[in-house]
């Protein structure tokens, strides 16, 4: 099974991420199971998914905005936002989004060209987990939440910028 880190711990992996086929045609899911679906799917079938045996998660693009799944947000246990390059940062946004404007309490996912390097930021634009990519050190990942000790923004993990928590 595989592994990744959620809210700062190594985990296994339950989910089954699906994926559209090549042609762009919609995977079958099955019966039961945790799933995470793209937003294709769960815009074709969203009622039959929530009705299943399992939790269903939904994962978007980088190009799909949150907007589209914003009425959905309280059936959904997982949304897992999809880094294609390392350079894509709009998953950042989405992220903020989801918390911020949403108020999303559930699991916020990164997938996809997701490194070591980018795991603290992401983390502070409020994704919780993070399914690294093929050959990165999963527990060695760990030691980039401590690097640096204090930040000077809010965000969405610390909303005070460093000089109010200062003077608090």
């Amino acid at each position: 099974m595989a592994k990744l880190i959620r809210n700062r711990r190594v985990v296994a992996d339950n989910w089954l991420l699906l994926e559209l086929g090549a042609d762009g045609a919609l995977p079958s899911v099955p019966a039961e199971g945790d799933v995470i679906v793209p937003l294709k799917v769960w815009l074709a079938r969203h009622d039959s998914l929530a009705v299943r045996q399992g939790h269903t998660g939904v994962w978007l693009d980088s190009n799909e905005a949150a907007e589209t799944i914003a009425a959905d947000l309280r059936r959904l246990p997982l949304i897992a936002l999809r880094f294609p390059t390392f350079g894509d940062g709009r998953g950042y946004s989405t992220a903020r989004l989801l918390r911020e404007r949403y108020g999303y309490t559930g699991e916020i996912r990164a997938i996809g060209d997701v490194g070591r390097d980018h795991l603290l930021n992401m983390q502070r634009c409020g994704i919780d987990a993070f399914a690294l990519r093929e050959g990165e050190d999963v527990e060695g990942a760990l030691a980039a939440f401590d690097e640096l000790p204090a930040t000077y923004q809010a965000s969405v993990v610390e909303p005070l910028p460093l000089f109010r928590r200062r003077v608090a």
